[in-house]
């Protein structure tokens, strides 16, 4: 017989958070540990005491779970305690090597990944910043949108009048710049000095001049160091053209993120309309292929795939499908 441990968060304490998440945590234990339902003896749940609309073991007779015993049992209050999280343990028959399931936010109790870092690398419009934000969210971890600091190193550039390829006078303008992050409300804020760029850095001429200052070594190395400087205080999912291959080379998990040139531009093109932008489809196929060879040749740091990154061609798939499909992967390295 083996113990196998999990834990998992939920966003508010309601019975169908708690139905949802009991059920997507028991069946990740199964199916990582390859049990049948006769494989499983008895199931163990604990939940923390802000935890109260529903006993975990009844969610779990509710999903289906039908173990021979199945138990909960309240935590009690304890100051620094990761909130709102249900664990378990299942004990079970035919399980030679149990491996242990730590979802959402409950992968910051894994004593093996006390800080762990998410590489998404990929071109433009693959879909990798949305899935980098919901990641961050699963796992209750920073998400730090690289690109952004890009597009706020052109928007400066454009504002002073520079030209993007001048990398004497770029280097110049990043010595005075001031760019920082803040994260206000669990949502990343980009400001040059006081103000506030986040939306304005997404205007469809900024995406383009960002694509082209990024090819500067400065511009580079300045974003890089910044980058590197926030992974190393603490778990975070980034995303970005070489987060894998240079920025985080070391980091423990690495995926390449892409699409077809005509499924990125309309959702681009779909993204650009709903904010009010007047956008013809053919011209943005023609810049994100003008973009792909732009960030594909540039002689420091160019895309490309991380030799150990997983491969994930998200033309045909939900966001929902790459985010579940990225965590079973983490699930397995783990």
């Amino acid at each position: 017989m083996r113990a196998i441990r999990g834990a998992i968060t939920v966003e508010a304490d309601s019975p169908e958070e708690i139905r949802c998440a009991v059920k997507e945590l028991l069946l990740e234990i199964k199916q990582q540990n390859h049990l049948t339902e006769d494989d499983i003896l008895f199931i163990l749940f604990s939940n923390t005491a802000d935890i109260h609309s529903l006993y975990p073991a009844k969610a779990a007779r509710e999903a289906g779970f039908a173990a021979p015993a199945l138990f909960s049992a309240a935590e009690p209050m304890i100051d620094g305690a990761l909130p709102l999280c249900i664990r378990v343990m299942v004990f079970a028959e035919n399980c030679n090597a149990a491996k242990h399931i730590y979802l959402r936010g409950a992968a910051v109790l894994r004593k093996d990944l006390k800080r762990f870092s998410v590489a998404l690398d990929g071109p433009s419009g693959s879909g990798k910043s949305t899935i980098a934000k919901k990641l961050a969210k699963e796992y209750n971890i920073l998400y730090l949108d690289t690109g952004a600091m890009y597009r706020a190193c052109a928007l400066q550039a454009i504002g002073d009048g520079i030209d993007l390829k001048d990398e004497k006078a770029v280097g110049a303008m990043l010595a005075r710049m001031r760019l920082h992050i803040e994260y206000e409300n669990g949502i990343q804020h980009t400001y040059l000095g006081d103000r506030d760029v986040s939306e304005e850095i997404r205007r469809p001429e900024v995406s383009m001049a960002a694509s082209d200052i990024s090819a500067l070594r400065c511009v580079r190395m300045k974003m890089v160091d910044m980058q590197r400087e926030i992974a190393a205080k603490m778990s975070c999912v980034l995303d970005g053209r070489d987060i894998g291959s240079y920025v985080l080379p070391n980091a423990e998990f690495k995926f390449y993120i892409t699409a077809s040139v005509a499924v990125r531009a309309k959702r681009r093109y779909s993204e650009l309309k709903a904010k009010g932008y007047d956008v013809d489809l053919n011209m943005l196929e023609k810049e994100i292929e003008q973009r792909d060879r732009n960030d594909s040749t540039r002689e420091f740091s160019p895309l490309v795939q991380a030799d150990d990154a997983v491969y994930v061609d998200t033309s045909d798939m939900t966001v929902e499908q790459v985010v579940s499909f990225i965590k079973s992967k983490i699930q397995e390295k783990v």
